[in-house]
């Protein structure tokens, strides 16, 4: 027998429990990366590493501070990534890749003091209401449900806006109604 030949017959020595000692290895720096990976994913699913960007400590975190979403009654807060990032881990993925947009312009200064953010501010926000009407404000879903509202306790106003057949017979979502819940409306939005 060559040696060539004998290069693949296995050896007993590599093996452990019956499997090859690099396919144990593999799995192990597999689970080792997904791990980390998801470990990695969820660091940044915080609102102190939102925060950690002094754009959004000096202007957006300092707005939300003073929203229902922050303080309330009911003791319940929302985060950053609890109205900006998707649950389903596809989605969340998805907004991951999305928010390397967001590195770049971090990188270049975009919007780096207050004067610039306030600049910018429409465009912004118009981003973010768009992925809302398009994800029929998802991300708000996770808190609120149509299916547990009290309407009875709510204003006569808003029972009757949040008459979920009004709601589906006019295409309505959440963020048509609630833009700058949370946040400060950009000056050209209040124009209108």
């Amino acid at each position: 027998m060559s040696r060539w030949q004998k290069m693949w017959i296995p050896s007993k020595k590599w093996w452990m429990f019956g499997l090859p000692i690099g396919a144990i290895l593999a799995a192990l720096v597999g689970v080792l990366f997904w791990g980390g990976f998801n470990w990695t994913l969820e660091l940044t699913n915080t609102e102190e590493f939102c925060i950690s960007c002094h754009e959004m400590e000096q202007v957006v975190y300092q707005e939300y501070k003073q929203s229902i979403h922050y303080k309330n009654p009911a003791g319940v807060k929302a985060t950053c990534p609890d109205c900006h990032v998707p649950r389903p881990w596809i989605h969340k993925i998805i907004r991951k890749i999305q928010a390397t947009n967001e590195l770049y312009h971090k990188m270049l200064g975009t919007v780096d003091t207050p004067e610039k953010f306030k600049a910018h501010r429409l465009e912004l926000a118009k981003n973010v209401w768009k992925v809302m009407k398009e994800t029929d404000s998802r991300e708000c879903r996770n808190c609120h449900s149509f299916k547990d509202m009290d309407r009875k306790g709510q204003s006569r106003r808003a029972g009757k806006k949040h008459d979920p057949a009004r709601i589906a017979k006019r295409g309505e979502t959440c963020i048509d109604c609630h833009k700058g819940i949370a946040h400060e409306l950009p000056d050209e939005e209040l124009d209108d």
